[in-house]
């Protein structure tokens, strides 16, 4: 118990730390923080710009959430230690990992958040890819509600083929949250359809209301 009570305090350490570095370095703005559930285990479901997208999904809310990161993101010494300390998860690429599955499931039936990233890796060009369908298990086991997070900007601040960022302006939006039981009903591929689909529409109006040209898909 004295341990996980230190987890959480390092937690919300860490989360103030990454939001002083969002007020430094961007111009960052976040629409629908109320769709996040008050209580209850919930699944942020994320497009994937950026290495900075975890930050940028988790600090602006007050839940505690757990992110899925690839195992070899582990194997440095400060690096690996700093995003372990904070709960993120290893996940083998390229195989069914039961044992990040497993995982996840436990921090979700413990009421808490996970957010994971189904494009898979970070985009090429801005554009949301389809979404694999694989999480809709997770959603169904831990019972969660799921939360469509679009990110916008951070592809411009710090794409793939760069190795550091710049500063620039990113926008953050939450959904409405589609609950545990819509989910359930819905199936994998429906769910992973469902969502592909909404959050490429939150992203055109997202662009549209910041004066950005919208991608066309």
């Amino acid at each position: 118990m004295l341990k996980e009570q230190v987890k959480a305090k390092w937690f919300w350490l860490a989360r103030w730390l990454c939001r002083l570095f969002c007020l430094l370095f961007f111009r960052m703005r976040t629409y629908g923080r109320e769709n996040i559930p008050r209580k209850g285990p919930f699944v942020l479901i994320s497009n994937h710009q950026s290495y900075l997208d975890p930050v940028l999904c988790a600090c602006p809310i007050k839940r505690r959430v757990s992110f899925l990161a690839r195992e070899s993101l582990f194997t440095h010494w400060l690096f690996g230690r700093m995003i372990t300390s904070v709960g993120t998860i290893p996940l083998k690429l390229g195989e069914a990992d039961i044992s990040a599955m497993r995982k996840v499931i436990d921090v979700l039936k413990q009421g808490r958040g996970a957010c994971l990233f189904p494009e898979g890796t970070r985009s090429i060009d801005g554009k949301i890819t389809p979404f694999k369908p694989g999480f809709g298990l997770l959603c169904r086991r831990g019972k969660a509600a799921v939360v469509p997070v679009v990110i916008d900007g951070a592809f411009e601040s710090w794409p793939r083929h760069k190795k550091l960022f710049s500063p620039g302006s990113i926008v953050v939006c939450y959904g409405k949250a589609i609950s545990a039981e819509q989910a359930k009903k819905m199936g994998d591929a429906k769910l992973a359809e469902v969502l592909t689909d909404t959050m490429r529409q939150m992203q055109t109006m997202c662009r549209i209301k910041q004066g950005k040209r919208p991608y066309n898909y």
